[in-house]
């Protein structure tokens, strides 16, 4: 076999469609035996994203044009406008699922139910099952990587905790928004935030782990119990939850038994905490690299698959991330809402919030330079 991707997230199943359209024999591994379970991610895709990938429309709620940030206080949003549909909520279960038959579709094989247990001289090893030997592995498995650890490849060391419930809303008793809240009390360092689909709600807080003092599930529900924006439950109430690398990617990315993608690569935005546009443009990058170097065998090719360089196009969210950090009173909250609400604030905001800047496009144009 060329390649085993572990992890059958959006970057892992986004990297094997792209080897496997290359020709490339490619096998999926995944823990989960069922990808509408174990899902972290509030599945929210920005307008670039939206615009420059194809992604499922049917899969997608409404566009969400305005955005209301909050101070603790609650009182005074500041409410931000745009003339386009920044953003859209994808049921993302369905969205895994259509990734998994894409990616199958371009003759990628998935195994689910097989959890991951090491890799030792290209032959990987996994939980009650016979091991499967890869020329090549691609770890796609989250945050706290196994395959990262296995390959001597760099590990993310900054995170933050999220946590969310979804339920079900009834239909036209909603008007599409994102509501985010800056307070230290229930999302220290990060935020509180409120959106919906269009048939469901999803209501989250995340914030630095060692500052949750009364735990993120406690703080979830103190939340939800007065969220502006919130909608009742129309349904049940599903919960999710994980770590968020906020650390940038990471230098080291790739070495001759294989390289990283998504949140295993640091692959998230270190300001907004945004992972899927970063996944898939990384995506296409480390596919386009994996397939030259399987098929040239020349390791320099591993160089173009370099996080250092990716780090240095964010020393500015990075510094952003760390000044988001040191809010952590009532008061400091209040007047960094405060400041937005003037015109170069606002400016501001409407340019971290709506601006085409998410993430460099790293695919096409280092991808050209492979082929």
């Amino acid at each position: 076999m060329d390649v085993l991707v572990v992890g059958a997230g959006l970057a892992g199943l986004h990297t094997a469609r792209l080897l496997a359209r290359r020709g490339l024999s490619v096998l999926v591994a995944d823990r989960r035996r069922d990808l509408s379970t174990g899902i972290r991610t509030t599945g929210i895709f920005v307008r670039r994203t939206l615009d420059d990938f194809d992604l499922p429309d049917h899969l997608l709620g409404p566009g969400v044009r305005d955005v209301l940030l909050y101070p603790p206080s609650r009182r005074l949003p500041v409410r931000l406008t745009s003339d386009r549909d920044e953003y859209r909520v994808a049921d993302m279960a369905a969205v895994y699922e259509h990734a998994r038959r894409a990616a199958e579709h371009a003759g990628a094989r998935v195994r689910l139910g097989a959890r991951y247990v090491g890799v030792t001289n290209g032959v990987a090893r996994f939980a009650g099952a016979e091991a499967v030997r890869a020329r090549f592995v691609v770890g796609a498995d989250g945050a706290r990587s196994r395959v990262a650890r296995d390959l001597g490849l760099d590990v993310n060391r900054r995170f933050i905790v999220g946590a969310e419930i979804v339920h079900p809303v009834a239909s036209e008793t909603t008007t599409p928004a994102f509501h985010c809240v800056l307070d230290p009390r229930i999302a220290p360092g990060y935020l509180g935030w409120v959106i919906d689909d269009g048939s469901h709600a999803h209501v989250g807080v995340a914030g630095y782990p060692s500052a949750m003092r009364a735990g993120v599930r406690h703080l979830l529900d103190a939340f939800a119990a007065d969220a502006p924006g919130r909608a009742a439950p129309a349904g049940p109430v599903e919960r999710r939850g994980g770590p968020i690398p906020v650390g940038g990617v990471l230098r080291r990315l790739a070495c001759p038994a294989g390289l990283l993608v998504g949140d295993a690569a640091g692959a998230v935005s270190p300001l907004t905490a945004g992972g899927l546009d970063p996944c898939l443009r990384m995506s296409e990058l480390a596919a386009a690299v994996a397939a030259a170097y399987l098929r040239t065998g020349d390791e320099h090719v591993l160089r173009q698959y370099d996080g250092a360089a990716l780090r240095a196009r964010f020393h500015g969210r990075l510094v952003l991330r760390r000044v988001f950090a040191g809010i952590r009173s009532r008061a400091a909250a209040e007047a960094a809402i405060a400041a937005l609400r003037g015109r170069s604030g606002r400016a501001l905001a409407a340019r971290l919030l709506f601006g085409d800047g998410s993430f460099p496009d790293v695919g096409p144009r280092l991808a050209a330079t492979i082929r």
